[in-house]
């Protein structure tokens, strides 16, 4: 099949890309169609990779209000709530739930998920779904799992054998929580566990990092401390770290040395951490966002993700990635033109390096042709018109469409 006229990534030129066997076969400019082939005309639409989702909770989804609202807006409180909603939890349950978001999330242009599970359950009931789910739709979308102890590894009972026991079944990435467990022993102590059982399973880590407005909480210095030691480096990833929005310059400087050095990624929630950071804050109120700027400038791989989707920490979302996008470049300050024209990055190819997609992702001949295509001529027309994903292709095949509402201003 030939798909004509796309600017790939904001190209000024326009290419012409030819799909056989599933694969990007070639990709140029006035390709000729061969007799009988397939033809589609995209009149410079924007192609892109597929977005890539580098971090959700797919576990929780489509539960906001479930047993109560989170009022006070608060993670702590988030956290109160969805341990009311564990009590319910059933693999039926968690299915229905993750099969509708995770379709939102194709309709949204989205192939790649890291979706981090609550693994605080002796029964692990939504990981064990979402293994079996993973498999299932691994045509359609590729899901990597994190085995995310929420209430921690040593403040909560048998934490350590839940991580290794998920580890064991299958989940692709060991995950912390350092800020929530009970001490700062316990803190350091949950992340040397982490990174011990990470490297005995040959698996990723992605720490939930100072995700609080505590310029006290440190605990990044020591994952970034263990990812250069153990030369696991870009295997790690640190989300969140809100609490370097709060750290003091001169802390932030000597730190900003070693988060070069140990070379891990990080992982900004722009949406859910405006909305639960500041709490405490009376005026003027703290953004709760890392600092994704300084963190870009200095050459550290910085991806978005949407965190949750309808549940006790947001009370909002449909699996887009636009809105993390959006919230991001407002909040962080980067909405010069190229800050914008490139923002894409965030949500695509700098999310492939947090997930270790490696050379297999990404528009190039003899990748398999996973792409999307937009409704507009580049990204910043994209962003700025909240542009559809008219289709989602996966080895060739579009997995989701979109027709856009068509408006008349009748004056």
């Amino acid at each position: 099949m030939l798909f004509r006229n796309l600017s790939i990534e904001n190209s000024k030129e326009l290419y012409d890309i030819r799909v056989t066997d599933g694969r990007f076969d070639k990709i140029g400019s006035g390709i000729e169609p061969m007799p009988g082939e397939e033809v589609k005309d995209y009149g410079g639409k924007l192609a892109l990779p597929p977005f890539v989702e580098s971090h959700v909770h797919l576990d929780t989804c489509l539960t906001a209000g479930q047993p109560r609202w989170n009022m006070s807006g608060t993670l702590f409180e988030g956290i109160e709530r969805w341990e009311e909603r564990k009590e319910t939890l059933t693999r039926e349950d968690v299915r229905e739930r993750v099969n509708k978001v995770i379709r939102m999330q194709a309709a949204n242009g989205v192939q790649y998920v890291r979706t981090h599970v609550d693994i605080n359950d002796p029964d692990l009931t939504a990981l064990q779904e979402i293994l079996e789910l993973r498999e299932e739709v691994r045509d359609f979308i590729d899901i990597q799992i994190v085995a995310f102890p929420q209430y921690g590894i040593l403040s909560y009972p048998d934490g350590r054998n839940l991580l290794e026991k998920a580890l064991q079944m299958g989940a692709d990435v060991a995950g912390a929580i350092p800020h929530f467990e009970f001490t700062r022993e316990y803190s350091v102590e949950s992340l040397n566990i982490c990174f011990e059982l990470a490297q005995k399973y040959n698996k990723l880590i992605d720490v939930h990092c100072d995700e609080i407005d505590d310029e006290a909480s440190r605990g990044l210095e020591t994952v970034a401390a263990r990812a250069y030691e153990t030369g696991m480096k870009d295997m790690v990833t640190a989300s969140h770290t809100t609490a370097m929005h709060s750290y003091n310059n001169a802390y932030m400087i000597r730190l900003m040395r070693l988060l070069k050095l140990s070379e891990m990624n990080f992982v900004a929630n722009p949406c859910v951490n405006m909305h639960l950071g500041g709490r405490v804050d009376t005026y003027p109120k703290r953004r709760s966002l890392t600092r994704v700027k300084e963190l870009t400038a200095e050459g550290c791989n910085v991806s978005f993700g949407n965190d949750d989707v309808f549940d006790p920490w947001n009370p909002m979302g449909n699996g887009a990635m636009r809105d993390a996008v959006f919230m991001g470049l407002y909040a962080g300050h980067m909405l010069g033109y190229e800050e914008i024209m490139n923002s894409y990055k965030f949500v695509t190819t700098n999310a492939a390096r947090t997930l270790h997609l490696g050379d297999a992702y990404g528009i190039r001949e003899g990748n398999d042709a996973n792409f999307i295509v937009m409704d507009a001529s580049d990204y910043y027309d994209a962003l700025n018109n909240d542009a559809k994903v008219l289709a989602s292709y996966r080895k060739g095949a579009v997995i989701a469409e979109t027709v856009p509402a068509k408006t008349e201003v009748k004056f």
